[in-house]
């Protein structure tokens, strides 16, 4: 079973959906942007994934600068940012036990699918 944080806009979101519905594996959608993940969530995410917070942040997005959050910007701070603006979060996020990835190339869901 995979978790997909999705959203639907997003060419890369639908592409990783897809490669994940072709493969058969069970697949869980979440649109994030309308069920936000908590700050918690987003520590697993942080944790599943095994980066810091700004490699899993659209740092190109207008509110990343509107908020004044800097590439360099205290950790704790970014997390944050993304629990209260999850257009921040990159996109798409797959879970699969304990794992993570980010869809970006979509084809990086393939590492989940072959575990």
């Amino acid at each position: 079973m995979i978790t997909l944080w999705h959203n639907p806009r997003c060419s890369k979101s639908r592409q990783t959906l897809a490669i994940i519905d072709t493969s058969g594996t069970a697949v869980t959608v979440r649109r994030y942007l309308e069920d936000p993940p908590s700050l918690a969530e987003l520590e697993a995410a942080r944790s599943a994934l095994g980066c810091r917070p700004i490699e899993m942040m659209r740092s190109n997005e207008a509110q990343f600068k509107e908020l004044g959050l800097r590439k360099d910007s205290d950790d704790g701070q970014l997390m944050q940012a993304m629990a209260d603006a999850p257009i921040l979060i990159e996109r798409p996020i797959a879970f699969k036990g304990t794992k993570a990835i980010i869809g970006r190339p979509p084809e990086a869901v393939n590492d989940l699918l072959s575990e």
